[in-house]
């Protein structure tokens, strides 16, 4: 029997379009729970309250699927996801994903393999890295058709951490907080080295929280040069931002 935060959480779902099964609310009880366990002795996450961790993290990890039709994605990378947002909530949700998980910290991809093999999701990667030296291996350039990135960096070095994995016509989703609009203009010549073209923007309030959210859709409109993404750090020290 669904309780209260459940029962509010599917039915906001189902208002945007999106159907939980009993399968996938288990999926989210257990996802809950093991993130709290690990918690107390890693830091993933200063949310840890039942309902705000079910608004704050996995709802909004899932509203990305409010904007874009998700079952015409195949392969999908995050960057920097941490405790596994949005990747792992839009995995459960869309099963057929092929994800894969880059994350600099290996105590944090030690919780997103005992994640994945607890929520037994299958067809799930994490690799261990600096975006910026993953995204020059073969395995992963030009590959992925959704890459995404949420909390991460401002829009300006995202674009050269994420854009990277993203085949050419695929799409890059960088979800903000309500003041990523303030980012987009010094993002320009970003998007221009990396070819990213800003396709649209979505804004949203999370329910409840009525906290304001920014999703910027990137089409990649041809490959990567091959001088980027720079050296690991560099993106980040020395954006790519007119002087």
């Amino acid at each position: 029997m669904l309780d209260t935060i459940q029962t509010q959480f599917q039915e906001l779902l189902a208002s945007n379009g999106l159907q939980l099964n009993e399968r996938q609310l288990e999926q989210f009880d257990a996802y809950f729970r093991i993130l709290v366990e690990w918690n107390v002795k890693m830091n993933l996450t200063g949310i840890t309250e039942r309902d705000q961790v079910y608004i704050k993290h996995f709802y909004d990890s899932l509203t990305l699927a409010f904007f874009m039709p998700m079952e015409a994605v195949r392969a999908m990378a995050d960057i920097g996801s941490g405790a596994g947002f949005p990747g792992i909530p839009l995995k459960i949700v869309f099963p057929h994903l092929q994800l894969t998980i880059v994350d600099s910290l290996q105590k944090r991809i030690h919780f997103l393999e005992h994640l994945t093999s607890e929520l037994s999701l299958s067809d799930v990667s994490c690799v261990h890295g600096r975006a910026e030296d993953v995204a020059r291996s073969a395995q992963h350039r030009d590959r992925y058709d959704l890459v995404t990135a949420r909390a991460v960096a401002r829009l300006a070095v995202l674009n050269e951490l994420c854009l990277p994995f993203v085949c050419q016509n695929g799409m890059f989703v960088a979800m903000k907080g309500s003041g990523g609009e303030e980012e987009l203009a010094e993002a320009d010549l970003s998007l221009q080295q990396l070819h990213g073209k800003l396709e649209r923007k979505e804004r949203l309030s999370l329910p409840v929280e009525d906290a304001g959210r920014t999703l910027f859709f990137i089409r990649k409109t041809a490959s990567t040069p091959a001088k980027y993404p720079r050296k690991a750090g560099m993106p980040a020290k020395e954006p790519l931002v007119r002087k």
